[in-house]
């Protein structure tokens, strides 16, 4: 046999993707219904999927592993995987979940449902294929790839988490770490979720955004009045709801709320996205150049600033309008932001802001823990974060057309928090979809070319991380 090489390694995962052995192995995991918002007839499907698929999957590759029960009740549990080759080597800790989102069987127009996985050219349809089943995947059979290259060894200490209540919030994951922070410590957390930037260009993200979940309420009354009897006497709960939130941004978005407002953009923070584009793909919709805080570029608005949302809003009932004064009026809002925003002032913040402007009648209410999650976020200038670039660049060579795109944060939610507050690590997230796989959506798909591209990058990167020169 010949010597193991890295260029064998990543040949290895290339081949992985296009002799077919990626589809097989998805698709199987793919049919686990594992709808962590299905509770709790779902549970069943959640354990099952970690006991018969990934744990074994794990102890094929050397690895031990054991669940932990979710201390939220009802709530799907948390596997851990752990190969430990040398206790002098790092320790990489890595993360993927099992669960998905609703399958919402009915609504499919593409593939063949959300339980069996459809190829159609470049696209593979089927639930948890882009979030998050096709990622994990993708990792595990890169960590196996250079195994198989490297005579059974890794070279390096491996962690890995596969969680199921992911699209539930990560309910209890931050729990079970904090109860037990030494079968979860390593040196370096490197994960995928979520989409690259574009779907050509290999994506590196150092954290992301925190995400403050409340409602804004305005009650006045119980029951409705009649309008025509009434109206005119009465105040409209809806329409001081409407002029309450108005009041939050100006008319493009800009926010006015100060404390609301994050620090200055940092110079490397700038840096990093001066060559970021955002591009949903042919499904993804035309972004609105005139939205958000003026003077930004528009990745500098999803990555490194603060964004309002209004996610819901009710007064009356929509679906069958009445002549009535409502009695009430309720908005879900969600503000999304960035590290050095003071997470404990946000809603100190908004009352005082909702006061000063005549709102005393609009509370502002917590729902669950469900939908919360702090900003975080490793600096690019952190040697653990131009190390993985640096892998990127020998994996994918040095052309500026190929350069690895550093993010700060992904717009979305991710446990970040969890790794980087909990267990004090430096983390690297590398997702494998892109921006119109329609992750939470009908006809979910990741593209087998993306796919191709991740195996290789995340094959040399493990390659790297045992070959002796890691920070």
């Amino acid at each position: 046999m010949g010597s193991s090489t890295r260029s064998g390694a990543v040949a290895r995962a290339r081949r992985y993707v296009t002799d077919g052995d990626f589809e097989a192995e998805l698709a199987r995991r793919v049919s686990y219904r594992t709808e962590s918002q299905q509770l709790p007839a779902s549970l069943p499907h959640l354990e099952r999927y970690l006991a018969e698929e990934i744990g074994p999957a794990f102890a094929a590759l050397g690895f031990t592993w054991k669940t932990y029960k979710n201390p939220v009740a009802g709530q799907g549990p948390v596997l851990l995987a752990t190969r430990i080759e040398d206790a002098a080597l790092p320790t990489m800790l890595g993360y993927g979940h099992g669960d998905v989102i609703r399958g919402q069987d009915a609504l499919w127009t593409k593939g063949a449902g959300p339980w069996v996985t459809k190829r159609d050219g470049d696209r593979l349809y089927g639930r948890g294929t882009a979030d998050n089943k096709g990622q994990h995947t993708i990792n595990m059979a890169a960590l196996r790839c250079v195994q198989a290259e490297r005579g059974g060894k890794l070279g390096f200490n491996a962690k890995y988490i596969i969680e199921m209540a992911e699209e539930t919030g990560s309910s209890g994951l931050h729990d079970v770490i904090r109860a037990h922070k030494a079968d979860f410590a390593a040196d370096i957390f490197i994960a995928s979720d979520g989409p690259r930037a574009t779907a050509e260009r290999a994506t590196i993200v150092l954290g992301n955004r925190g995400g403050a979940l409340f409602d804004l309420v305005c009650d006045l009354r119980a029951g409705g009045h009649h309008s025509g009897n009434w109206g005119g006497l009465l105040a409209d709960p809806g329409l001081i709801l409407a002029h309450a939130l108005a009041s939050i941004t100006g008319p493009t978005g800009e926010l006015r709320i100060a404390a609301w407002r994050p620090p200055v953009i940092a110079d490397n923070i700038r840096a990093s996205l001066a060559d970021v584009a955002i591009d949903g793909g042919a499904d993804g919709p035309a972004i609105d150049v005139w939205w958000g805080e003026p003077g930004l570029s528009g990745p500098e608005k999803v990555y490194a600033w603060n964004s309002f949302a209004i996610l819901a809003m009710k007064s009356g009932i929509p679906e069958a309008p009445v002549n009535a004064i409502a009695p009430v009026a309720r908005a879900r809002c969600q503000l999304r932001y960035v590290v050095g925003t003071e997470e404990a002032n946000i809603l100190p913040a908004l009352r005082a802001h909702l006061d000063a402007h005549g709102f005393q009648r609009v509370k502002i209410e917590q729902p669950d823990e469900v939908g919360r999650f702090g900003a975080t976020r490793t600096d690019p200038d952190h040697p653990w974060a131009k190390w993985v670039k640096a892998s990127f660049e020998t994996t994918i060579g040095q052309s500026n057309a190929l350069k690895p795109a550093i993010l700060p944060g992904t717009g979305g939610g991710v446990p970040n928090d969890a790794f980087q507050d909990i267990l004090g690590l430096p983390t690297v997230w590398i997702p494998h979809s892109y921006a119109g796989c329609s992750q939470h959506a009908p006809d979910e798909h990741v593209l087998m070319s993306v796919c191709q591209s991740a195996a290789e990058l995340m094959a040399g990167l493990y390659w790297d991380l045992g070959a002796g020169k890691t920070p």
